[in-house]
């Protein structure tokens, strides 16, 4: 086979009914750049058919290269896998429920033909999603934007095209738990963002429930910001600086009034509170420390019972 000038990476779980749309309209999209190119699905232990369907895809179509997980790794992880395994001079990363239009794959080569290395895909309008969803991914983004020392592009996914020279280097960078758009903005070059209405989900049900949504949060505050644990440090020195200034207030008005100020129910609520801050504190440096001790184990990100027998993944 030719070597592919785009690599298109669509990892799948459970993507039965959203494969048979998906690879149509890939083929369609891609076949108008005249260029040669690949369709890496990665079955992240997928339990609903879409395994066999991928087998089937490729034997019909060599330029379908599947990679198959032993076990489920998460979202993640199955974009790295398949990151590790393409070939290509551009590598376009796009979900397979369709929320990311095929078609604008072609906006995104446009812009790397015109010499960006990172052309991320911002959506400026997210169609068949709750108020709570768009609300609560709005304020991650912010929040993630003014906590982190790296720019992270507001409102961009992990829906983008990397450059070779790119993907090279983030094939280096080997951390357990990881957060891609994250990665990819950390590693500089040349960027750029092409704007977008993301659509409903062709079928089926979100991969990416509330508690997913937490965790990818957590993975991308501990791997980018201190701030959590800057932020412990700044509780106490306010508790501190506060138990400072009322000491002399206390003493003055004791000996003044003669009675205490305080019953028992107050200082089990002072006692309760600052018990409740220290537990906060010792969580935080918890979640950074489990990272430590997951990194330290120097374990695979994923374990692969099948794929294209030419291609070998990267190694970290």
């Amino acid at each position: 086979m030719t070597k592919p000038t785009f690599s298109i990476i669509a990892p799948i779980y459970n993507e039965l009914e959203n494969i048979p749309e998906l690879y149509p309209r890939m083929r369609e999209v891609m076949d108008r750049t005249g260029e040669p190119w690949e369709l890496i699905l990665v079955d992240d232990g997928s339990t609903d058919g879409s395994t066999a369907l991928i087998r089937k895809l490729a034997e019909n179509d060599d330029r379908v290269r599947p990679v198959i997980f032993a076990r489920n790794f998460g979202h993640q992880i199955a974009v790295t896998a398949g990151v590790d395994y393409a070939r290509g001079d551009a590598v376009i990363i796009i979900d397979a429920d369709l929320q990311d239009p095929p078609e604008v794959i072609l906006q995104l080569i446009d812009k790397w033909r015109e010499g960006y290395e990172v052309v991320y895909a911002v959506r400026e309008e997210r169609q068949g999603e709750s108020w709570f969803k768009k609300t609560t991914a709005s304020l991650f983004y912010r929040m993630i934007y003014r906590i982190t020392d790296v720019d992270i592009p507001m409102d961009a996914g992990d829906f983008r095209l990397m450059d070779r020279k790119v993907v090279e280097v983030m094939k280096r960078m080997r951390e357990k738990h990881r957060f891609l758009r994250g990665m990819s903005a950390w590693v500089g070059f040349k960027q750029v963002g092409v704007s977008y209405k993301r659509q409903p989900r062709f079928a089926g049900e979100t991969k990416y429930p509330l508690t997913k949504m937490i965790k990818l949060a957590l993975n991308a505050v501990t791997s980018f910001s201190y701030f959590p644990l800057q932020l412990a440090t700044y509780m106490g020195f306010i508790a501190a600086g506060l138990s400072v200034l009322a000491i002399p207030i206390i003493v003055v008005l004791r000996l003044t009034t003669g009675t205490a100020l305080f019953g028992q129910a107050t200082t089990l609520i002072i006692v309760l509170f600052l018990g409740g801050l220290q537990l906060i504190s010792l969580g935080v440096i918890g979640e950074y420390i489990g990272r430590i001790y997951d990194e330290a184990k120097g374990r695979p990100l994923y374990i692969v019972s099948e794929a294209p027998e030419d291609a070998v993944a990267g190694e970290p």
